[in-house]
């Protein structure tokens, strides 16, 4: 009896209630006109097919911050709960996922009917609607002023964080916040700070400059990163762990060797596709072929960005313990993901760049794991 009356509360919550949807309208207003009126550095994009840039206003760290504040004075006001997003969980998933939905479909009418022929609007139509659905028809749609795709990620990177706040308060409310709850909310919070510090970064990744605007990225955006990234939180609330100080050591020492890694690497690769004569670790860049940089953590592997994300991923589980594979869903994840992912840029940049490639494959042999793989 009891299982069924949780049952029904479940499939009751998965439809959007009016306060989701005002929870989740506001939230996405707010980052619009936040995006659109705060100050911030205006980054030159990579440039497109046709020569042409688009320009990027990255206020995503203050955009954060003041509703960091917004929020602590609404709590602090008793306008709101601090737990309302962990209460609502299953509300908000439902109704993003609806969101996203709508959104997509949307995209897809207006893209295919568009007659723009710059390269970040000119529609891109297969004739599968499934396909062009999935994957967008259109680079970089905009909406009154808004870049969409930036939008978004931006959106689900700061849900994310959000979610976890208020995972934690719910977890200190109920008593069982320990080291464990506190290592993965640091982790994951020190992961979301430091992406929006760097958000210029964001303007030269391979979503931002190649992949079109569809269902895969406005869900992967808006509900997939922000509701899976965050079921450690969740698993914690409800199962309590003790690591011991060795394992808590070892946490933290792959958490640092992930981000030095995965943002090194990042870092090099932007700064040498804004500077190529930039110097990497002190030394100019080496290069083959005049293109492709064989310098600095790229010269240890092809993509050794992937190994940090890796290795950041593993430490956000690892507070979790050994006791079940539920809180690694988000390694697991994206380990299929990224080999994927390198399989797939590898094949793009073999048929781009040719002989020049084979010859880096030469000189950087290992994809994405040293000396293993």
């Amino acid at each position: 009896m009891e299982s069924m009356e949780i049952d029904e509360s479940v499939l009751a919550a998965l439809v959007p209630s009016s306060s989701s949807v005002i929870v989740l309208g506001s939230y996405l207003g707010y980052l619009a006109i936040a995006g659109l009126v705060l100050p911030g550095k205006v980054i030159p994009g990579v440039a497109l097919s046709d020569g042409s840039r688009l320009y990027y206003r990255c206020n995503g760290l203050l955009s954060l911050l003041l509703l960091l504040v917004l929020t602590g004075t609404g709590i602090y006001m008793q306008w709101m709960s601090p737990t309302v997003i962990a209460d609502k969980g299953i509300e908000l998933l439902s109704t993003t996922l609806i969101f996203s939905l709508l959104v997509s479909l949307i995209l897809h009418i207006v893209g295919s009917n568009s007659k723009n022929r710059s390269a970040s609007l000119k529609p891109h139509v297969s004739g599968n609607f499934i396909n062009d659905w999935w994957l967008g028809v259109q680079l970089n749609p905009h909406f009154m002023g808004v870049d969409l795709k930036f939008f978004f990620v931006r959106a689900g990177m700061m849900a994310w964080l959000f979610i976890n706040l208020s995972i934690l308060a719910k977890s200190y409310l109920a008593g069982n916040a320990n080291l464990s709850v506190f290592l993965y909310q640091f982790f994951c919070a020190w992961y979301v700070i430091d992406y929006f510090y760097h958000e210029e970064f964001m303007t030269s990744t391979w979503d931002i400059i190649a992949e079109r605007l569809g269902f895969m990225l406005v869900f992967g955006d808006l509900v997939f990163i922000p509701f899976t990234f965050s079921i450690q939180g969740w698993w914690l609330l409800k199962n309590k762990v003790e690591l011991p100080l060795f394992a808590t050591i070892l946490n933290c020492l792959i958490f640092i060797t992930g981000y030095l890694v995965f943002r090194g690497a990042n870092k090099q690769k932007h700064i040498f596709k804004k500077n190529p004569k930039a110097l990497i670790w002190g030394k100019p860049p080496k290069l083959v072929g005049g293109k492709l940089l064989v310098s600095g953590y790229w010269g240890i592997a092809r993509h050794c960005n992937y190994l940090g994300d890796l290795l950041l991923a593993l430490s956000f589980s690892l507070p979790c313990g050994a006791r079940s594979v539920i809180p690694y869903f988000y390694p697991i994840y994206l380990f299929i993901l990224l080999i994927w992912r390198e399989r797939r840029d590898e094949a793009r940049c073999a048929q781009k760049y040719k002989e020049v490639w084979a010859e880096y494959c030469k000189l950087v042999p290992y994809r994405i794991f040293p000396y293993i793989y």
